[in-house]
């Protein structure tokens, strides 16, 4: 009877442990239709009409345009001007319709959206569980810029900081928040600091003119690329690549341009890309000098490297359907070219 009880229990014991390893190596159920992959955010026609979402999947074997009205059944708006990713969630921000909208990242799903206190709203970034937004105001008020601030679950408005004019994208890094001034419809130089907890503007750093892109590289050093004033400018100027301390807030090297407009600064694998003069060029943090020579003979509406690819985007016309071409990062070889929708301006990897 006791050898009984005592098989009976072993019997139960396996079923238990197989049961639990058998738990162990099953695979994870998928999360949704677009939880791992590319997003290229297209802006659409200029007033009319509405941008939209492309998805790539990371092997570059599928593609899929409008997934945000395929699976909501609605428009974004006009103009779609950047995306951000924050835990399970996405932002999307509409300039000319002064919409933000937050989606599941997995499944595209709406959960919320607002037209509150927004005024030709630009680019966001996430920290303490809220939602920083630049906006220009109105395009020839050089004194209504502002950085709006949601509650990042909800998206109910708190308040705003006011800050100089033509906030444009920013960075967080520790208790800061880094704003590059591009200057809206005008022309600036500056890099406001935000300190998160305080939620106010705490220090002004001047750079080059039209500061366009923003990293941070390992050392914690941040990096901005600046254009320079266009040739259409009342003077024009050229472009700089300017590192600063962000401990002493101070620019600590300095690069300048001949005769160029850089834009699209980028980072990984400890390097710096950049598209400019019609090429694609990378640089070492330590380097002494601008690189002379591009590694890739091509350029386009926008350009950012991620990984092992650098992926190029192609307005086209502007009016019909554009393309991104993903290039190789080691052989420099175009790998594919892929369909968007109209005016691919931004890439996001999910």
């Amino acid at each position: 009877m006791k050898i009984s009880k005592f098989l009976l229990s072993l019997f139960l014991l396996c079923i238990i442990v197989v049961s639990c390893n058998n738990d162990d190596d099953a695979p994870a159920l998928p999360k949704g239709d677009y939880e791992n992959g590319i997003f290229i955010t297209n802006e659409g026609p200029f007033g009319t009409g509405s941008g939209t979402v492309t998805y790539i999947s990371n092997d570059f074997s599928t593609s899929q345009n409008s997934i945000y009205k395929t699976v909501n059944s609605e428009d974004l708006g006009n103009i779609l001007q950047s995306l951000i990713f924050n835990n399970e969630s996405v932002y999307l921000i509409a300039n000319v319709s002064n919409r933000l909208v937050k989606v599941n990242r997995f499944t595209f799903e709406k959960e919320a959206a607002t037209i509150e206190n927004l005024n030709n709203p630009r680019y966001a970034a996430v920290a303490s569980g809220k939602l920083f937004v630049t906006n220009w105001g109105d395009s020839f008020d050089d004194t209504d810029d502002y950085v709006a601030i949601f509650d990042a679950e909800t998206l109910v408005y708190e308040s705003s900081i006011s800050v100089d004019f033509g906030p444009e994208k920013l960075i967080v890094l520790g208790n800061n928040i880094y704003v590059a001034h591009k200057g809206g419809y005008g022309y600036n130089n500056k890099i406001s600091v935000i300190d998160i907890t305080s939620k106010a503007l705490t220090k002004t750093i001047e750079v080059g003119d039209v500061p366009n892109s923003l990293v941070i590289d390992n050392s914690n050093n941040l990096w901005v690329l600046c254009g320079g004033k266009p040739y259409y400018a009342p003077e024009e100027t050229y472009g700089t690549l300017e590192k600063i301390n962000t401990s002493s807030y101070e620019v600590t090297t300095s690069f300048d341009f001949v005769d160029s407009h850089p834009s699209d600064l980028s980072y990984t694998n400890g390097k710096l890309y950049y598209q400019n003069s019609g090429g694609v060029y990378v640089m070492e943090t330590s380097s002494s000098a601008l690189p002379s020579l591009s590694i890739i003979a091509d350029s386009g509406y926008s350009v950012i490297a991620n990984d092992d690819y650098i992926y190029v985007t192609d307005a086209k016309d502007y009016a019909s359907s554009g393309e991104v071409r993903i290039y190789n990062l080691d052989s420099k070889q175009l790998k594919i070219s892929i369909s968007t929708g109209i005016i691919p301006g931004g890439v996001y990897f999910n």
